[in-house]
């Protein structure tokens, strides 16, 4: 398993999606892949089919992936997120994090992220009482070369 954020960030990165999620429905996930076998944008693809993220009633969610070992990242939100969000939002998280990036401020970058795509994704799916958490909040990790074969 790729070991990449120390535990105490994986806890604030935790903390953040668990923020985020408490102003909406949608639902967010970080991924760390450490042998991807595409460009960043559609390992991300691949990964958010994987983990189930399209089967959320709302189809309202959000996978930032990583892959620090390719110095790679992407950002991609379900079909129900694009159809509403204006065209520049996935552009403007990814210049988010990349300014982070840069300084070498990844947690950081991470929080600053998701923090904001909560704060978005609240107009457009605002969280209600009833809402369940329909993804798991933990960092997951992978390595398509033992996973995939």
């Amino acid at each position: 398993m790729i070991k990449f954020f120390k535990p105490e960030e994986e806890t604030l990165i935790i903390a953040a999606i668990r923020r985020a999620e408490m102003q909406t429905s949608g639902e967010i996930r970080v991924h760390l892949e450490e042998n991807p076998r595409k460009e960043a944008l559609e390992e991300a693809k691949r990964t958010f089919f994987r983990l189930g993220m399209h089967k959320t009633q709302d189809r309202n969610g959000v996978l930032i992936l990583l892959a620090p070992e390719q110095k790679q990242f992407a950002i991609i939100g379900d079909e129900g997120i694009d159809k509403v969000v204006e065209g520049d939002f996935w552009e403007s998280e990814r210049d988010l994090l990349a300014g982070y990036f840069k300084k070498g401020a990844f947690c950081a970058g991470i929080v600053a992220a998701i923090d904001l795509i909560g704060e978005k994704l609240k107009a457009y799916f605002p969280y209600e009482k009833e809402d369940k958490n329909e993804l798991s909040d933990d960092i997951s990790y992978g390595n398509n070369e033992e996973q995939l074969g």
